[in-house]
């Protein structure tokens, strides 16, 4: 980030994250360029620009040679916005240029039409002495250009011109003529792509990039963004090491003695926990019992849900006696339902970083990360999208529990994805046969802070919630599935026996 003094020679977008990506905004009294295909965003950002601006009481010009004003407004109207304090030019031919009887023969009309659109606009700048300044699009000049060289000069032309008159330009281009004419990108100080992506199913995706500023530092990457009523918002990239805080790692309880015996005691704050199982098993109710352990502590935690419905989850809970829409109305439990057709990764993150930061959470669950997988299908990118988010959230002292679902039941089970090394402690829940009924097993096969058993405890989920038992010490291959018995008892829970 800049200093106020760096700010105020800047000239911001208004859009917090896409400021944020620029390290505060654009230099002042260049020419950059905005590109992205149509439907991406351009215009809407533009108009922010512009906005920005004109609250800032800086005269603010947008010229248009595609759109129309009343497309423009109407545009503007859809976000809330008036656009108060913005010039609107719309740039149209002369007329003697479209009068066919009127045209030269012994001139390309282009060349007319060029030099007019060149005069017409130089004349509108100084009458205006606009601070700022959008044109849209250069598809429009590169068609009358006609030429990459003739191309190329206009747009120095506008460069110089400009620079000598004090304005921050913004050319938009929206990539329906030459997609490999790189000509502005070598003339603009600075390059900013919007991108627009279809999956196969769910809404369409859109990221920004910052392809060039010349001289300045900026988060570099793909950075998510969404056009909502209001304008864009775009969501930053985490860098977790931007993030770092002091705080006390001691380790907290789960309020289940046996669960915190076998964890040696419990978990350490600010770090993370990943719950591994098959379907079943009961892992959205281990990560709950930690969030609900620290409400009763008296913090704040966080449930983000991918999979179950959430009157579903609510009355499954309270039958447990949980009972989570209380500890929502409260205040001290946020539960927050993702849709991962409709979400994207840095969506996502931006929503957990925004609860973390603003109620001041110090559990969160994620449940699952199988419906996170489904956001983001690449599974090489998901574990840097966790990695950085789970580095964030342990650097802001908050404990993290991700829940993932293995395909099968019993036997050799396989994760999704596998993103075990990235957890400071991995839980595994399994299910086993014994004595003619299936039953269930909990061991913890790492943990990084501290000791923990090496044991495996066969747990029950009833009336009063999780239970665990003596570990199962009468056994060998129960993560198998399929147990020996070896001891002298078999330490199964409600076995006479044991």
């Amino acid at each position: 980030m800049t200093d106020d003094t760096n700010a105020t020679s800047q000239a911001a977008f208004g859009i917090q994250g896409l400021d944020d990506i620029l390290a505060g905004g654009l230099e002042r009294d260049r020419v950059y360029l905005l590109e992205g295909n149509p439907g991406t965003g351009k215009t809407t950002a533009a108009m922010s620009f512009l906005m920005e601006g004109a609250s800032q009481s800086e005269s603010s010009l947008y010229i248009t040679l595609s759109e129309t004003e009343d497309e423009l407004r109407a545009t503007a109207r859809s976000h809330g916005w008036n656009l108060e304090g913005v010039d609107i030019f719309e740039l149209v031919p002369p007329e003697s240029l479209l009068d066919e009887q009127q045209q030269q023969s012994l001139l390309y009309s282009s060349d007319l039409e060029l030099g007019e659109t060149t005069r017409m606009i130089f004349e509108r700048v100084e009458a205006s002495k606009p601070k700022r300044v959008v044109i849209d699009s250069l598809s429009e000049i590169r068609l009358l250009a006609q030429s990459s060289l003739r191309y190329r000069r206009q747009v120095l032309a506008l460069k110089h011109y400009f620079a000598k008159h004090g304005a921050t330009v913004l050319l938009l281009d929206d990539l329906t003529t030459d997609v490999n004419d790189k000509t502005v990108h070598s003339v603009a100080h600075g390059v900013v792509q919007l991108q627009e992506m279809t999956p196969e199913y769910g809404a369409e995706r859109r990221r920004v990039r910052i392809l060039k500023y010349r001289a300045r530092r900026f988060r570099g990457g793909y950075h998510d963004f969404t056009i909502k009523t209001g304008g864009l918002s775009v969501y930053p990239r985490i860098v977790a090491s931007e993030h770092k805080t002091t705080f006390d790692r001691s380790a907290v309880s789960s309020g289940v003695s046996g669960l915190d015996a076998l964890l040696g005691g419990g978990l350490e704050r600010g770090s993370s926990a990943l719950i591994l199982g098959p379907a079943g098993t009961g892992k959205s109710l281990f990560a709950i019992i930690f969030a609900v352990a620290a409400v009763q502590r008296g913090e704040k935690a966080a449930l983000f849900i991918f999979d179950e419905e959430l009157g579903l989850l609510y009355d499954r809970m309270l039958k447990l006696g949980f009972d989570l829409q209380a500890m929502r109305a409260s205040g001290d439990l946020t539960i927050e339902q993702i849709d991962a057709a409709e979400l994207s990764p840095g969506e996502f993150s931006a929503q957990v970083r925004k609860a973390v930061v603003d109620h001041d959470i110090k559990t969160v669950v994620i449940d699952s990360l199988n419906g996170y997988q489904a956001a983001m299908p690449q599974e090489q990118f998901l574990v840097l999208h966790i990695h950085e988010l789970l580095q964030y959230l342990n650097r802001q002292g908050a404990s993290t529990y991700l829940t993932v679902a293995q395909h099968g039941l019993v036997g050799d089970m396989k994760a999704p994805v596998d993103v075990t090394y990235l957890a400071d402690t991995v839980i595994l829940l399994r299910y086993f046969e014994a004595l003619g009924h299936v039953r269930r097993a909990v061991s913890v096969i790492k943990k990084r802070s501290g000791r923990h058993e090496k044991t495996i405890r066969e747990f029950d989920i009833g009336e009063d919630g999780l239970t665990l038992g003596e570990p199962l010490s009468g056994f060998q291959g129960v993560l198998r599935g399929v147990p020996n018995f070896v001891g002298q008892g078999t330490g199964l829970m409600g076995d006479a026996s044991a």
